[in-house]
């Protein structure tokens, strides 16, 4: 067959096949021209998720009789003013999205400029476009979508139902309104509301905040970091969770370029950088991010979506976002979020009916006394050893305090609970911390600090421990060799399946060294052969916090549990172990006293 040029209608339809992927691609295209064209307000519409029909409402500039003619054929566009495809100031550019959704559906435009007397409307069915009409209508512009993929009746079968495409039209619009906090946008899916986010009020970072809380939830304001840096063209702003709010995957970030909603790989992979020493591996922080730099440092023409998008300097844009997230980290690093919901933990016990085949006791304890009362007979007092065999509950003598600012941030000690968590007291709140978790990042921080400064302090092995390990433990352990005698860790090959381990970290006291050395050994085997130990280093540092902390089931004294009170309150990063979880929870007396309706 000769070389021939294809007719326009089928030129259209596979360039709508780059476009116009799903009902979610048509309303991110419209949505963004609606937004290019200065709306204040969108709506949009669906009906059968999109399907059978998508209506985009604004109140934007509208266009003339001459421009809406226009605007259906391809790579007609008011938004390359300068013909510079390096200093794009829109969300649109190319020209392609009305036109590539005209040729898979019928395609309705209704528009009227503010200064005229009345609109016009034109409809395009499968590529063909009518003349432009006389039309009654609002300023701004209204666009219906019709019988999606008519045209094309095999990409129909690859939609997913009507509940999946909600939810992905959602998801685009939610990520629009996050980057656009002073316009309003509202969600109908058959006629029943998705949302209605109002347009925020206040200066940027008000309005960024209350967006923010209503797209992510209240959760994520609560426990939010403010990040606002610049160096050089390049600014960065936005929120990041505390690492001990987080999330399986990544579908909460959302980072912005310019405004444009992107899913960068460089800039994902610095953020999961960023937290590598205070999250574990599989969880995600949540995070609202904004880069803001000079067009002509930033390529957006990449893909037809312009999802993708490349810097024209990596090194500054990656160094500079995990800089700025690593120093808010260290600004919280005594926090921890606070998303205990004390309605869960008490259930009024006027609520639940008591069924008692005869009289029962009460219990109340007084100092280190327990009491025991029937009714109708004296009280008495009992002994009740099962109580703290069952509970491990132990509460000693306090030491005399006579300054209350000698008492810290997290209190004194006052019980240990379970022989796994300290109960502290301040003059407003009662905390709970985990002991386990709270004594691992403190010897983290503590290998980090030696790490930095070539100063391990470290124990040499009574006996030398024989470690045995599969062939790729082994060889990824003494290829590493040099590089684990920083972090205090002497290891050599002894015979053919095993290494000898002869000294380790003195902080790690009296640890399980077969199991530190095979953890360490399998990380390395999962990282694979293309990785640098030093990038890793602070993964490793976990892994030997973790065996080296006080486990939980270990009794500790009224002095020892005030000492790690004491320790966390200097060390960074305090608020969360070395995998994200909280180290403690506080609960305000007065949200107590909320319990128990006492004003």
């Amino acid at each position: 067959m000769p070389i021939r040029i294809l007719p326009s209608n089928l030129v259209n339809q596979i360039a709508a096949g780059e476009v116009v992927e799903r009902p979610a691609s048509v309303v991110k295209e419209l949505v963004e021209n609606a937004l290019d064209a200065g709306a204040s307000s969108v709506e949009v519409s669906l009906s059968e998720g999109g399907k059978t029909l998508i209506t985009v409402t604004d109140n934007g500039k509208g266009m003339s009789a001459e421009e809406l003619s226009l605007a259906v054929e391809r790579h007609a566009t008011s938004k390359l003013p300068d013909d510079n495809l390096f200093n794009i100031c829109f969300f649109g550019f190319r020209g392609e999205a009305l036109p590539s959704i005209a040729s898979v559906s019928k395609l309705s435009i209704v528009t009227r400029k503010k200064e005229d007397d009345s609109g016009w409307k034109i409809e395009v069915n499968s590529g063909k476009k009518s003349e432009v009409m006389p039309a009654a209508c609002n300023k701004g512009t209204r666009i219906e979508v019709r019988d999606l993929f008519y045209a094309t009746p095999a990409r129909l079968k690859f939609l997913k139902t009507a509940t999946s495409e909600i939810a992905a039209c959602v998801d685009v619009m939610q990520r629009i309104a996050l980057a656009n906090p002073d316009v309003s946008f509202s969600l109908y899916a058959d006629g029943k509301k998705k949302f209605y986010y109002p347009a925020a009020t206040g200066d940027l970072f008000e309005a960024r905040i209350e967006r923010l809380s209503a797209v992510m939830g209240k959760e994520f304001r609560d426990n939010a970091i403010l990040i606002d840096t610049e160096r050089e063209n390049l600014k960065i702003s936005g929120y990041i969770s505390l690492p001990t709010l987080n999330k399986a995957n990544s579908l909460s970030q959302f980072l912005f370029v310019n405004n444009r909603p992107v899913r960068d790989k460089l800039l994902l992979g610095a953020i999961k950088g960023a937290y590598q020493d205070v999250l574990t591996a599989g969880r995600y922080p949540m995070c609202a991010l904004f880069f803001d730099l000079p067009p002509e440092d930033v390529d957006v023409n990449v893909h037809p979506t312009k999802a993708e998008v490349r810097f024209y300097d990596n090194n500054l844009v990656r160094g500079l976002l995990v800089t700025a997230i690593r120093n808010a980290l260290e600004r919280a690093s005594g926090k921890t979020s606070n998303t205990l919901d004390l309605n869960k933990i008490a259930v009024p016990e006027c609520s639940r009916p008591m069924e008692l085949s005869e009289p029962q006791p009460f219990v109340f304890a007084t100092g280190s006394n327990i009491w025991q009362s029937r009714p109708n007979h004296a009280s008495t007092q009992a002994v009740l050893p099962e109580l703290e065999h069952k509970f491990s509950l132990k509460v000693e003598a306090q030491p005399e305090v006579n300054n209350v600012e000698e008492i810290g941030p997290l209190g004194l000690a006052r019980a240990q609970f379970n022989d796994t968590y300290i109960i502290s007291q301040t003059p407003e709140s009662i905390i709970i911390v985990d002991q386990h978790a709270a004594h691992e990042r403190i010897v983290m921080e503590k290998l980090k600090e030696g790490l930095r400064e070539h100063k391990q302090a470290t124990q040499m092995l009574l006996i030398p421990e024989i470690v045995e390990l599969n062939p790729a433990e082994k060889s990824r352990i003494l290829e590493n060799a040099e590089q684990l005698q920083q972090l205090g860790l002497e290891v050599e090959e002894f015979g053919t399946t095993a290494v000898i381990v002869r000294e380790i970290p003195a902080l790690l006291g009296n640890v399980d060294v077969s199991g530190l050395i095979r953890d360490i050994a399998e990380q390395m085997v999962e990282w694979g052969g293309a990785f640098e130990l030093k990038e890793k280093l602070h993964l490793v540092c976990a892994t030997m916090a973790c065996h080296g902390s006080v486990r939980a089931g270990r009794r500790l004294n009224v002095e020892e549990m005030n000492r790690l009170l004491r320790d966390m309150e200097r060390t960074p990063h305090s608020g969360q172990c070395n995998h994200g979880r909280p180290t403690y929870v506080e609960l305000k007396i007065k949200d107590i006293a909320h319990l128990f309706d006492r004003k």
